[in-house]
């Protein structure tokens, strides 16, 4: 159902991750699953620390664009910092969608730092039977 575009994005997500954190010009990779469920394609993000308001979805045509923030937690002034290797910044994603995919009725779940996104099969996609009339007779075929 997703339909790739650039075969070199992942190297660009990988030299992302490797040149440091992410910016609105230029956002670092967020990973994520798809998989079909049923009659529901089902796309699931990885955000942990990403607060739900940090979250933006769109979609437009076919193309579905996640972006997400991860802000720096407030410290106090004698805070010396030890380790950091979370990173913070911009992340995105953008996914090509295929036209069986209902794109009027997404379905956005945030939990314990997973966006899952449900896309229903447009009802144009599922199988259906069509009946034919020949003669006097009445065929089914299903399709």
């Amino acid at each position: 159902m997703l339909m790739r575009t650039d075969p070199f994005r992942e190297l660009d997500r990988l030299a992302q991750q490797l040149t440091g954190p992410g910016t609105w010009s230029r956002p670092s990779v967020m990973p994520m699953d798809a998989y079909r469920e049923g009659d529901e394609y089902v796309v699931a993000f990885d955000l942990p620390g990403v607060s739900a308001d940090a979250i933006d979805v769109d979609v437009e045509r076919n193309m579905l664009t996640v972006k997400a923030e991860r802000r720096p937690v407030a410290k106090s002034d004698d805070v010396q910092m030890e380790l950091s290797e979370r990173p913070l910044g911009v992340f995105s994603r953008q996914i090509v969608l295929a036209d069986t995919l209902d794109t009027e009725h997404i379905k956005a779940d945030y939990d314990t730092g997973v966006l899952t996104l449900r896309i229903p099969i447009a009802e144009r996609a599922k199988p259906r039977k069509i009946s034919i009339r020949a003669g006097s007779g009445h065929k089914e075929i299903s399709g």
